[in-house]
């Protein structure tokens, strides 16, 4: 994925379905100069990382 396409997603009140190794995730913020992304898989949000934003996949 790329990074506009993922702050995209992370600034739309609409739920995309994007997945992190083949599990759905929330992205909830996007840093654009690390090109990582803060996600959590959904349901979990205690289980926040920080991942790069080339290994998010769009379905």
């Amino acid at each position: 994925m790329n990074k506009q396409r993922a702050q995209e997603i992370a600034s739309s009140p609409v739920m995309a379905n994007v997945t992190y190794n083949g599990v759905p995730i929330y992205i909830q913020h996007v840093d654009e100069t690390n090109e990582v992304a803060r996600i959590y898989p959904i349901g979990q949000p205690d289980q926040e990382e920080d991942v790069s934003i080339n290994s998010l996949t769009e379905h």
